[in-house]
């Protein structure tokens, strides 16, 4: 069996996936508005930042929290918005599902070897 056979497979197993032809899709749709593109865009900027911050122990100001609180009600009053959202948190759920199975075997012996 041939590794790289196998994880070009896995890539097109995840094309065909209804999770990322969903996604894909809904992506399309908010692409081809270009003012619900920015908005969609700044929100996952917002997004980003937000969890930079507490990924680093940082507090979060009231003000980021508000901002994005508000971009995302207000994203979430868009039927086009609301779906690309839920498809994309599905998609990333498969991928952070495919992900640990893959670390599972990179992780395989660590705690021999660190003493754990």
């Amino acid at each position: 069996m041939n590794v790289y056979d196998q994880a070009h497979q896995l890539a097109t197993a995840i094309k065909e996936s209804e999770e990322f032809k969903h996604y894909d899709a809904s992506k399309k749709e908010i692409e081809a508005n270009p003012e619900l593109d920015q908005a969609m865009k700044d929100f996952v900027k917002k997004q980003f930042e937000f969890q930079t911050q507490q990924m680093m122990g940082n507090e979060i100001s009231p003000e980021m929290m508000g901002q994005l609180q508000q971009l995302s009600t207000i994203l979430m009053q868009d039927p086009t918005a609301a779906e690309f959202l839920q498809n994309q948190m599905r998609f990333s759920m498969m991928m952070s599902d495919v992900y640990k199975i893959i670390g599972e075997v990179a992780d395989m012996g660590l705690e021999n070897i660190m003493g754990e």
